[in-house]
């Protein structure tokens, strides 16, 4: 995909090329990523530790309210002090858990070249997630339909600089109970990246696993010895785990696959309305989810994780990409290395459409989580109103800013050919280098090449339209459907599924809740 837009979108630079030079060669590799820049910080250390510890007082004293008899259950048997409904869970615990959860381990994909290793230092971009609607330009928005999944599928799996799925887009044409099959086969017929699975209930979530294995062919060792999905378990802020979630939580734990436990406190609404605060909710609750993970399975792999930032104190809805925004998110990353463990922080935007204020909004929230040096950063791409609404414009926008992004982990070289000292010499005062031999060796690869951006002049953008990069990005993303393939591994995929699908559709499906 990366070549293939380079070369519909090369700008004036490409009309410059003569015929026989029309192939842009340039190919970096973003599917593996590490931050090039050193986390920032905005505690003192002795700030990030009394966060903690005040964290750990929540959580010991306060407690965290947990619907699930089974989780209750578990917390009771490790020496946790249980209140009807309400759990007490000592540092002890909470310790004991940080020792044994993994800081480092390996995502599993059909496709090798796409596996990643999940922590600190890795930087994972994944598309809007959860989105109830869907936004183009060409349809407007609609509710969520299975198509609209299909499609955004596909455009995550084009690009490599989004290394994992999630649900960027909720059908709701499909019953509840037959959902997670038409979710989960798009990602393993369309994809070849590691995939996600929602927690809802415990009989679709071992269905999801075995789908997993049917499709790849992987015996229940095979399976059991890697990581093959993710979920996201978001805590009820503040201080609750409904049924689903820590159920879930559990499951996934048991099977050694990946949780990653968010907690979504808005500093002013579900959460103190400092910044500190915000965050000493946030460290509660998932220490608490990080214990319940170690507590159904010590070594289950699990990321830390937060997505806090503010309301707007006049209508109380949520704000992204906000000062207090990337200051949670900094603060955040402090918190997950003062724990050891990887984590994921995210984007989004609350603007309504793919306009500046979207742009904006999602590129602070890309910095503020870059600087904090996120392990995973969620809702990078096509996330609009807060969560809504999967904008196809904006998602191709986003990508720009990813791949942008992206060029940061390529360290540029200084030695004396790159230098160029020959080049200065060439060309006399007022002069350019267009023509030098250091140019003429390097200028098929030299610069990043826009998917959506237009560097045209005035007079050039003038004539073919005037278009802003959201009307652009509607061209990019229909072409990039039109030019969709699915990867090798989707035909077989398909048809070992089919049967499967089949007969538990027949069956009923499986409920959210057992």
């Amino acid at each position: 995909m990366q070549t293939e837009t380079r070369s519909r979108r090369g700008g004036g630079r490409q009309r410059r090329q003569d015929a026989a030079t029309q192939t842009v060669s340039r190919q970096p590799n973003y599917r593996q990523l590490r931050h090039p820049f050193q986390p920032q910080s905005v505690f003192s250390e002795d700030e990030v530790q009394a966060i903690h510890d005040t964290a750990l007082r929540v959580i010991e004293e306060l407690g965290i309210k947990v619907l699930l008899p089974e989780a209750r259950e578990i917390f009771a048997s490790a020496g946790a002090r249980i209140d009807d409904e309400m759990v007490f869970i000592g540092r002890d615990i909470v310790e004991a858990a940080l020792k044994s959860a993994p800081a480092s381990f390996r995502l599993c994909s059909v496709n090798p070249a796409r596996e990643q290793t999940y922590e600190n230092g890795a930087m994972l971009f994944m598309g809007a997630g959860g989105c109830p609607n869907a936004t183009d330009f060409e349809r407007g928005r609609r509710p969520g339909d299975l198509a609209s999944y299909i499609e955004a599928i596909k455009l995550i799996q084009s690009f490599d600089v989004l290394h994992m799925f999630g649900f960027p887009v909720e059908p709701q044409d499909v019953p509840v109970h037959l959902r997670h099959y038409g979710l989960l086969h798009a990602q393993l017929t369309l994809g070849d990246k590691p995939v996600n699975i929602n927690s809802r209930g415990r009989a679709q979530v071992e269905q999801g696993f075995e789908m997993i294995q049917i499709a790849h062919s992987l015996s229940g060792d095979d399976f059991a010895g890697g990581v093959w999905a993710s979920t996201v378990i978001n805590s009820n802020s503040p201080r609750m785990f409904d049924r689903p979630m820590a159920q879930g939580l559990i499951d996934f734990a048991r099977a050694g696959q990946m949780v990653i436990i968010t907690p979504f406190c808005l500093a002013g609404a579900m959460a103190p309305v400092t910044v500190a605060g915000a965050l000493t909710l946030q460290h509660a609750e998932a220490m608490a989810g990080i214990a319940l993970s170690q507590l159904a399975r010590a070594g289950a792999p699990i990321s830390y994780g937060g997505f806090s930032s503010n309301v707007d104190m006049k209508s109380g809805a949520p704000a992204f990409g906000t000062p207090e925004h990337i200051k949670m998110q900094i603060g955040s990353g402090q918190l997950a290395r003062l724990i050891g463990l990887p984590w994921r922080s995210s984007a989004g935007a609350a603007s309504n459409t793919a306009d500046m204020q979207a742009a904006t909004e999602n590129n602070m929230g890309l910095w503020g989580a870059c600087m904090a040096n996120a392990t995973l950063i969620i809702h990078a791409a096509g996330w609009l109103e807060g969560g809504l609404s999967f904008g196809y414009e904006k998602f191709i926008n986003d990508v720009e800013a990813l791949q942008i992004m992206a060029e940061m982990c390529i360290t540029p070289v200084a030695d004396a050919a790159e230098i160029g000292f020959e080049a200065l010499k060439d060309v006399q005062p007022g002069g350019n280098f267009f023509a030098t031999q250091h140019t003429m060796d390097r200028y098929r690869d030299a610069f990043y090449a826009p998917v959506v951006a237009d560097l045209q002049n005035f007079g050039a953008w003038e004539e073919t339209g005037s278009q802003t990069s959201a009307a652009r990005a509607t061209g990019v993303w229909k072409q990039v459907l039109a030019d969709f393939e699915a990867p090798p591994t989707g035909a077989e995929a398909a048809g070992n599924l089919a049967p499967f699908i089949e007969q538990k559709t027949k069956e009923g499906g499986a409920p959210i809740l057992d």
